[in-house]
């Protein structure tokens, strides 16, 4: 298990936290010989995600309130490699092809399949794909969560 993925979950908002626990879970049990999947983001505030919208190569379409990150709904990924086996994983991978552990399935579309096992939705099944992010809008546009928040973002509001 990774410390700091085990961390950001608990910026995950509250009614999906133990799912992602669990999720998590399975993902380390799929995952071996050198793999390991990083949670790079889960919540992030407003001036955060302006500071990615305004990044240039561009990185996001979405404004800071204008993403499910901003409500703690959404995860993004990185697989880490230990190439070396020391233990260290050295190496990120964003790879989708890649079977690091050699088990027959590529890595990534193990941890996919996991998601979409509980019901999440993966941005590398969109039109515009972004194949690290997964979110569960549990029924919510962004525009509902906007006015839940009051613009505020965060992951104390009550769905």
């Amino acid at each position: 298990m990774d410390k700091i993925t085990t961390e950001r979950i608990q910026k995950i908002h509250p009614e999906l936290r133990d799912e992602v626990i669990e999720i998590y879970n399975e993902i380390c049990k799929v995952l071996n010989k050198g793999v390991l999947c990083r949670f790079a983001h889960t919540y992030r505030s407003n001036a955060e995600q302006n500071e990615l919208y305004n990044k240039r190569p561009k990185v996001t379409n979405a404004k800071g309130g204008q993403s499910y990150h901003n409500y703690g709904l959404a995860i993004d990924i990185v697989l880490l490699l230990d190439k070396d086996g020391n233990g260290t994983y050295e190496s990120a991978s964003w790879d989708n092809k890649l079977d690091f552990d050699k088990d027959g399935q590529a890595d990534w579309l193990e941890v996919v399949k996991i998601f979409k096992m509980y019901g999440w939705e993966w941005g590398g099944d969109w039109k515009f794909t972004d194949t690290p992010h997964f979110q569960k809008t549990l029924g919510k546009t962004i525009k509902e969560l906007q006015r839940l928040t009051n613009n505020l973002g965060g992951v104390g509001f009550k769905l």
